[in-house]
């Protein structure tokens, strides 16, 4: 196990090192300028910019600008944003919060109602449980999340006026009113990445636990005499839970990354706002940070879930 581990890692090197060359090469040679703001204010003379170019490294070839940025990223130091003129690390860090807040809670919640949903779905097969969870789960990965996210908006604020559709973060929890106005403006955008998150993990799941319930080993547990509660739990669900467990793994990094397209509708002021901008700036430093912190989390998390593998089926071995 512990050999199998010191190579994985050993490979994810290389990988994430191509991962962030490719990155930073693309963006570099693109034609989006950092400083073309600059360039369209007139009150902005010609060699302040000039300064500026050179203060931020800009008139270095792309190459030797990624072998700096290489070096300070070996030094734990991620470069400073061309925007903003802010550690990039400190802009990450601004932004975490909220897209865990809203992300991560959102992904939690699919896996808790995703799993037992699906389990109950295949044990009463055909059943109106079943017949609702699968139609539900057909809508929730059906629909694109931008489209529910609009719908919620427009029945929840603007025809009842419950929920404010635009996320406030600077709202600071310090009593239960405050805890009120958090927990209604955080509803529709996890409603909306939840519902994404939970379908696919209830047809996952679901699947996997129809084609284990008629196999020898479950009608064997059975015959033991030993409880259904038992069998489903300690058996067909153990062995059925090993892809969903690589859906759930490779789903976590997603977190980070945060949800493009659902933070942009609902204004929330998250990672993934933060790589949308960035990338629409040309700001090389923040997008590449972005990029190679997710890519660390995709390898991470692959490996745990190929350790996982070994502990819901024994028989499988890590050579």
């Amino acid at each position: 196990m512990g050999r199998y581990i010191m190579r994985r890692l050993l490979i994810a090197i290389p990988t994430l090192l191509a991962i962030t060359f490719v990155v930073f090469a693309i963006l570099s040679l693109a034609p989006t300028d950092p400083l073309s703001q600059f360039g369209a204010d007139p009150r902005v003379p010609p060699e302040v910019r000039a300064n500026i170019r050179a203060a931020l490294g800009l008139d270095d070839p792309w190459p030797i600008r990624y072998v700096k940025w290489l070096t300070s990223l070996a030094q734990g130091n991620f470069g400073v944003s061309f925007m903003s003129h802010s550690s990039v690390g400190d802009l990450i860090k601004q932004r975490l919060p909220n897209t865990l807040a809203v992300v991560g809670v959102a992904y939690l919640i699919g896996v808790l109602i995703g799993v037992p949903a699906g389990m109950l779905s295949a044990i009463r097969r055909y059943s109106a449980f079943d017949y609702a969870a699968t139609f539900v789960a057909f809508v929730g990965f059906s629909l694109p999340t931008f489209f529910v996210g609009v719908l919620l908006i427009i029945i929840f604020s603007i025809q009842l006026h419950w929920l404010p559709f635009i996320y406030d973060s600077t709202l600071k929890v310090t009593d239960l009113v405050t805890l009120g106005d958090q927990l209604r403006q955080s509803i529709m955008p996890i409603a909306v990445l939840g519902l994404a998150n939970a379908a696919l993990i209830v047809r996952y799941t679901r699947n996997e636990m129809v084609e284990q319930l008629p196999l020898d080993y479950v009608r064997t547990a059975r015959s033991k005499g030993l409880k259904e509660s038992l069998v489903v739990s300690g058996h067909v669900l153990r062995n059925s839970l090993i892809p969903v467990v690589t859906l759930v793994a490779l789903g976590i990094p997603t977190i980070f990354g945060g949800a493009i397209v659902t933070e942009q509708i609902f204004r929330v002021p998250g990672v993934g706002e933060l790589l949308v901008s960035a990338i629409g700036n040309g700001d090389t430093p923040v997008v590449t940070a972005v990029l190679f912190i997710f890519a660390v989390l995709v390898v991470l998390f692959n490996l745990i879930a190929d350790v996982l593998y070994t502990v819901l089926d024994p028989r499988l071995r890590l050579a």
